[in-house]
């Protein structure tokens, strides 16, 4: 490997940069250990770094996957992406009831703080922000697509009472409920 391209990499294993996980992998001959350049563990010094193409690569070395990072887990995909997709997973199963992010970084076996900033991070938007596009698409489906009255369409989604829920969706979409049933299916009625 070339010296440039050994110290441009280094670099962000000091910083703890995402910028090469999954494109390269971190050998630390003291500890035997081989790691994602943006592993949160102690930095090693330059001298003890092997820089490796594949997890696969620095195995067959003589290195084993750090518990830390777990490089073996999500492929290319950042610890914190993975978890970003787990979350997602819960979310996608459980919008119908009251998910709190408590509850789901209790499934996910996080802090709610943790669950919170990282999945902010790697999708650019809060996990409550996620259950509202995903409660609000299902609304959306049942009002335009089903007869159930609002309330029905209000507790199918997670809501308890239709008028936080007409209140909620109007917010989102700038019409009622029965408004936009009227101008998703005009003929269809309610």
């Amino acid at each position: 490997m070339d010296q440039g391209l050994f110290e441009r990499i280094y670099e962000t294993v000091v910083n703890r940069e995402p910028t090469y996980d999954g494109i390269f992998y971190t050998g630390v001959r003291t500890t035997g250990i081989v790691c994602r350049p943006s592993c949160r563990a102690r930095t090693p010094r330059a001298e003890n770094v092997a820089f490796y193409r594949s997890l696969e690569d620095a195995v067959a070395a003589g290195f084993r996957p750090c518990k830390r990072c777990r490089p073996e887990e999500g492929g290319r995909l950042r610890p914190d992406a993975v978890l970003a997709a787990q979350a997602d997973a819960v979310m996608e199963t459980s919008f119908r009831t009251k998910l709190t992010l408590e509850a789901l970084s209790g499934q996910l076996k996080v802090s709610p703080y943790h669950l919170q900033r990282t999945y902010k991070r790697v999708t650019g938007y809060t996990p409550a922000a996620k259950l509202d596009a995903l409660r609000l698409s299902e609304a959306k489906r049942l009002l335009s697509q089903s007869g159930q009255p609002a309330k029905a369409v209000a507790e199918t989604v997670g809501f308890r009472g239709a008028s936080h829920f007409a209140a909620w969706f109007a917010d989102k979409t700038g019409v009622t409920p029965t408004e936009y049933r009227m101008r998703m299916n005009p003929k269809g009625g309610r």
